[in-house]
């Protein structure tokens, strides 16, 4: 059976298919709209690599570069779809009674998508959060691995990632342990026993501190003797790290470390003790 390719022609492809107000929408026009969508959807991707790796070796933080990485691709996408369309004939003027049907459908049931895109552009812009931020949303703690139009993910420590629509960033109030600096202070409180000389703890604990890598110098580590308290003088010991995520583990090798240096010094740490005095006499008759 001989196929008649000449069916196939130029002129089939542009054979208009349906119109959108004025403009004629053919075959040929839709591929060609798609394969421009297609190349620039692609080029976001790149160019969002190249901006994360060109700020990543600057002095720029990053989460900072996380997020204007993310806006150049998105950017890249709109300016694609705006070209797409231009492509096959239709400006943005055309699209008013599109944009009206549109905005009906969001007033039955996109409210929440529509709130989670304008808070997702918020997220990006002012930062209240960043990529790798130790936060704390909704009762549940994590980090930061990635902020989209929508949600945004939330690893915890057991990798379990949360996805957490972006506009209960904006509208709840969250915890947000490392937006002020890239490092967190943390805090180990123990006690010792009565008769203890405190000037004698608080050079075992600094050396406890000065002995952790992952400890800063700067700011140094800082001993506050708290209070007296009903069984033990008790120290609280400060510092900080830059290791939010591992924060847990470094207050744990603290402990240990605090441990041997008390027993190197000789420090007590007490346990509470309590007198128990039994009465013994003759029962009534």
């Amino acid at each position: 059976m001989d196929l008649d390719l000449s069916k196939f022609s130029w002129e089939y492809l542009s054979k208009p298919l349906f119109h959108v107000g004025t403009h004629h929408i053919s075959f040929l026009s839709i591929v060609v709209c798609l394969l421009i969508v297609f190349s620039f959807f692609t080029a976001s991707r790149w160019i969002e690599r190249i901006v994360g790796r060109a700020l990543s070796r600057t002095s720029v933080e990053s989460g900072v570069g996380h997020s204007l990485s993310r806006l150049s691709r998105y950017a890249m996408m709109g300016i694609g779809l705006v070209v797409a369309l231009d492509a096959v004939g239709i400006s943005l003027s055309s699209l008013a009674t599109v944009g009206a049907v549109f905005m009906v459908g969001i007033g039955f049931g996109l409210q929440n998508v529509t709130q989670n895109f304008i808070s997702g552009l918020i997220i990006l812009i002012e930062r209240p959060i960043k990529a790798g931020d130790l936060v704390q949303v909704q009762g549940v703690t994590g980090k930061v691995v990635g902020i989209g139009l929508r949600s945004t993910i939330v690893e915890t420590r057991d990798e379990v990632s949360v996805i957490v629509p972006n506009a209960q960033f904006i509208s709840e109030q969250v915890v947000n342990e490392s937006h002020s600096s890239e490092k967190m202070r943390l805090c180990v409180e123990v006690g010792a026993a009565y008769g203890t000389d405190p000037n004698l703890v608080e050079r075992a604990l600094l050396e406890a501190a000065r002995d952790h890598p992952k400890i800063l110098s700067s700011p140094l580590p800082q001993v506050q003797f708290s209070s007296f308290g009903a069984s033990s003088l008790d120290f609280k010991l400060f510092i900080w790290t830059r290791d939010i995520w591992g924060g847990d583990f470094i207050l744990s090798d603290l402990r240990f470390a605090i441990e041997a240096k008390f027993r190197e010094h000789s420090v007590i740490i007490p346990f509470p003790q309590r007198d128990l005095h039994i009465k013994t006499g003759s029962l009534p008759s």
